[in-house]
């Protein structure tokens, strides 16, 4: 005997929530700052993509998650300063297959806004020349893949990853004077999820 069908399983009007761990991994790169560039390290959070089924296999989704939180450093000084982030990013999506089938990979483009708070200077050698650090916010393109395994009739298991176009200008002071490093941080985005379709 076959496998039970799994009818609209995934199929036109329906809303997908997922949730899971998400993690942010830089690709970094900057302008040379005192000999070196910036580096800027991972951070994991709760992620959730709330997506939406505009026909059988194309479909909206946005991404959302806690605030991440992400040391910056220079290789001689280690960890110079710290900031915070948010990457919402909305995505249009194809799904492979049809609505009956259990394994349903997807592609998908999109815009990704970065808004960078809470930036600050910690304690490191550099630290008495340096002040009023400054973070400027990010529009740029993303790219996702993505596997959704339906468990059961509204459950789901899904993987993903995006790469995400963020780049920023660090604005600061040095000595008093004011210094602007143009940023790559263009992350990878990994993240394992459950969901439940409504």
């Amino acid at each position: 005997m076959g496998l039970p069908s799994l009818a609209l399983a995934h199929s036109a009007g329906d809303v997908l929530v997922r949730a899971g761990a998400i993690t942010v991994s830089p690709d970094d790169s900057s302008d040379k700052f005192l000999g070196e560039e910036f580096k800027v390290d991972n951070d994991t959070q709760l992620g959730l993509t709330v997506g939406y089924m505009v026909t059988d296999n194309i479909g909206v989704e946005l991404l959302a998650a806690t605030p991440f939180s992400h040391n910056i450093a220079l290789p001689q000084f280690g960890n110079i300063a710290k900031t915070r982030q948010l990457p919402p990013t909305l995505m249009a999506q194809y799904y492979f297959g049809n609505k009956n089938s259990m394994w349903r990979p997807y592609v998908g483009i999109g815009l990704n806004y970065t808004t960078f708070f809470h930036e600050k200077f910690v304690d490191s050698p550099a630290r008495p020349l340096l002040s009023d650090i400054k973070l400027k916010d990010s529009w740029g393109v993303a790219g996702q893949v993505g596997m959704d395994f339906v468990f059961n009739k509204n459950f789901i298991v899904n993987g993903s990853i995006w790469w995400m176009d963020i780049d920023t200008k660090a604005q600061f002071k040095l000595d008093g004077k004011h210094q602007s490093v143009k940023t790559h941080i263009d992350p990878w985005v990994y993240m394992m999820s459950v969901g439940y379709r409504f």
